[in-house]
């Protein structure tokens, strides 16, 4: 699944690097007051799921077999983009990794 997926990716960056990886609790099921809460406070449908400040990178997990990139996360990832920051996606924690050697070296 996506969670194991980013989990073991999430363990393996905190091993290999001392950079600041948070994730962004944007999926799973809520009910309609909940969302309309998170909206006001400014939760955004589409934002990456992680994101690692200090090299200016997000990360849109999703599961090694499928996972699909929706409308509003090209949207989101595109504006990003066009704010200067990389945003890849990752079809499992070893495409994960193997960005992470990318950008980051």
């Amino acid at each position: 699944s996506e969670h194991i997926e980013q989990r073991e990716f999430v363990s393996w960056f905190r091993k290999n690097y001392s950079a600041l990886l948070m994730a962004i609790p944007n999926g799973g099921k809520r009910g309609a007051a909940t969302a309309a809460k998170l909206q006001l406070e400014g939760v955004v449908a589409g934002v990456p799921d992680m994101f690692i400040p200090e090299y200016g990178l997000w990360i849109e997990m999703k599961r090694t077999d499928g996972g699909i990139v929706g409308r509003e996360q090209k949207q989101v990832m595109e504006e990003l983009e066009r704010c200067g920051y990389t945003c890849r996606v990752a079809h499992g924690d070893a495409e994960a990794r193997e960005i992470v050697r990318e950008v980051i070296g």
